[in-house]
C-alpha cells in the first residue's frame, strides 16, 4: 500500500461512528457519504475545492444527471476500474438504471478488500467489499497527492 492510500484509509476510519447525517461533512457530528469524502480532502489539502448545493436524497434522478460523477471527475484523478488500491474512491449506482450516487474509500482488513463509506442508518462503517457491493462499482478515483 502506498503512503498516500495509508494516510487516506486512516483518516477514513478515523470518521468511523460518525453518525448518519444527509449534507453533512462533520467527523464525529455527522456525514453522509459525500461529506465523508469532503472531509478528507479537507484533511488532506485543506479549503475544498467547491461546496456542493443543497441536495435532496434523490437529487440528479429526475433529470437523469451524473452531477456526483461530475465533480469527483473535476477534483479527483480517474483511474481504471480494474486498478484497486487502498485509499481509492469508488462511486456506485445503488440500483441497476439509477444515477452513481455513492461513494466509499478502499480499505483492506488482512487479506481482504473493504470499504469505508456513510451508509443511511448505519452511519460511517467499514464494511466487505463483496460481490454485490462490487456490481454497484461504476467509476474509481484517486485524491490527488497532497502538497
Amino acid at each position: 500500500m502506498s503512503a498516500q492510500g495509508e494516510r487516506i484509509v486512516a483518516l477514513a476510519r478515523g470518521w468511523i461512528g460518525t453518525p448518519y447525517r444527509h449534507q453533512a461533512a462533520c467527523r464525529g457530528a455527522g456525514c453522509d457519504c459525500l461529506g465523508l469524502i469532503r472531509g478528507i480532502w479537507r484533511e488532506l489539502h485543506g479549503a475544498e475545492p467547491e461546496r456542493p448545493p443543497a441536495y435532496s436524497m434523490d437529487w440528479s434522478e429526475p433529470q437523469r444527471e451524473e452531477a456526483l460523477w461530475q465533480a469527483a471527475g473535476r477534483h479527483l484523478l480517474s483511474k481504471a476500474l480494474a486498478d484497486e488500491n487502498p485509499g481509492d474512491v469508488i462511486l456506485m449506482r445503488m440500483r441497476a438504471g439509477a444515477v452513481a450516487k455513492h461513494l466509499g474509500v478502499v480499505a483492506r482488513v488482512g487479506s481482504g478488500t473493504t470499504f469505508i463509506h456513510a451508509y443511511s442508518g448505519h452511519g460511517v462503517v467499514e464494511t466487505a467489499l463483496s460481490l454485490p457491493w462490487r456490481r454497484r462499482i461504476v467509476a474509481r478515483f484517486a485524491f490527488p497527492e497532497e502538497g
